[in-house]
């Protein structure tokens, strides 16, 4: 039996090709878009099957290079719901391969549609073939750390105001990847960091502890930011070795933003 659905976006999509799926769902060859819908949709569902990524290494890579989509992914793979491995051979055709349904994924402007089959037999084989494929596979590794981990340890280790803040900065955000579309991790770390007064020494040690980057990173781009004039640094004496660094905003716009509205001004005197 053949069957067609027809969604208005690739979540809505996914979620009717996802729906009552009890076995692992093969997703293969997905777009970028294809796979930012599916994390999404994952962390939106209160449970799923578990989701096997298939993709090529370049792909997975540009979507994980956003600081939300591969955190979020992160939390994912730890729960056990998502898994991701490197096809080494890229097929023309997207698919998602269910324990009942074969569907092809198919963008045509603002309508995604899934042409698919249930026919018992060709699921069969299909399911056999990919779970093969799958078998045989390596596993992507993603380095990104797990955003409830960011958020529990930020919390503990800096302080509540500025978990609130990074967690505010972000939900403003459509992608966090530090390329001229969004602030990159650090560079909102340093930021929520200074707009709390937080010494560099910390929060760059829990960056790098967490696993978002090292603390030269941190101290690169922290040099980048006070050259521009969106950061400004006071020397704290210790009692023994070399001063420390307090962070503060350095540019009054930044002062008077709404946490979030950081973001925006930030890009905005970024980008001038």
């Amino acid at each position: 039996m053949s069957t067609t659905l027809l969604q208005d976006d690739i979540g809505s999509m996914l979620t009717s090709v996802f729906a009552d799926a009890d076995a692992p769902i093969y997703v293969v060859n997905p777009s970028r878009e294809t796979i930012s819908a599916l994390i999404s949709t994952l962390e939106a569902a209160s449970e799923s099957a578990e989701v096997r990524i298939l993709a090529d290494e370049g792909t997975l890579k540009d979507v994980m290079d956003d600081f939300l989509v591969a955190s979020t992914a992160a939390d994912l793979v730890e729960t056990g719901t998502l898994e991701m491995r490197l096809l080494s051979a890229v097929p023309n055709h997207s698919v998602a391969v269910t324990d009942e349904s074969v569907y092809a994924l198919v963008s045509v402007g603002d309508t995604v549609g899934g042409l698919g089959t249930e026919d018992a037999e060709f699921v069969e084989d299909a399911a056999d073939y990919y779970e093969s494929t799958w078998e045989n596979a390596e596993t992507y590794s993603l380095r990104t750390p797990a955003i409830s981990r960011v958020r529990s340890t930020l919390e503990s280790e800096i302080g509540e105001a500025a978990a609130a803040d990074f967690d505010s900065v972000l939900g403003s955000l459509a992608t966090a990847r530090g390329d001229g579309d969004g602030l990159d991790e650090v560079t909102i770390s340093l930021l929520v960091a200074a707009r709390n007064n937080e010494l560099l020494y910390d929060i760059s040690k829990w960056g790098e502890d967490v696993g978002l980057a090292s603390k030269a990173t941190f101290s690169r781009t922290k040099t980048k930011l006070e050259d521009m004039g969106l950061i400004d640094t006071e020397k704290v004496p210790i009692d023994v070795g070399r001063p420390r660094l307090r962070l503060m905003l350095g540019d009054e716009r930044l002062n008077d933003a709404d946490s979030d509205e950081l973001a925006t001004v930030a890009q905005s005197l970024l980008a001038a």
